[in-house]
């Protein structure tokens, strides 16, 4: 099933006037948060590397309409067709 991904864009300053966009998965179960991918310069502005990060974001995402999706298997398990075990017939 493919599920929506929980993406987060945030904004760090390190150092006063450098502000690095930063792009965050939340983990499983939505317990911590992954860092996907982060600026590599700095921007003067807050709004300069905000706006970065979510064009960063966009680019990632094959339909902007869906957003951000990730093929997690199937939502339940189909047991296989055939004889039990590993495909002997017992006698």
């Amino acid at each position: 099933m493919v599920h929506l991904r929980s993406i987060a864009v945030t904004v760090e300053e390190p150092s006063p006037g450098a502000f690095h966009w930063l792009l965050l998965e939340a983990g499983e179960g939505g317990r911590g948060w992954a860092l996907l991918e982060s600026s590599d310069k700095p921007f003067k502005k807050y709004r300069k590397a905000m706006a970065a990060g979510l064009a960063a974001l966009e680019a990632m995402i094959e339909d902007l309409d869906l957003g951000p999706r990730e093929d997690r298997g199937p939502s339940r398990v189909t047991p296989p067709a055939g004889p039990f075990g590993f495909g002997a017939v017992l006698p």
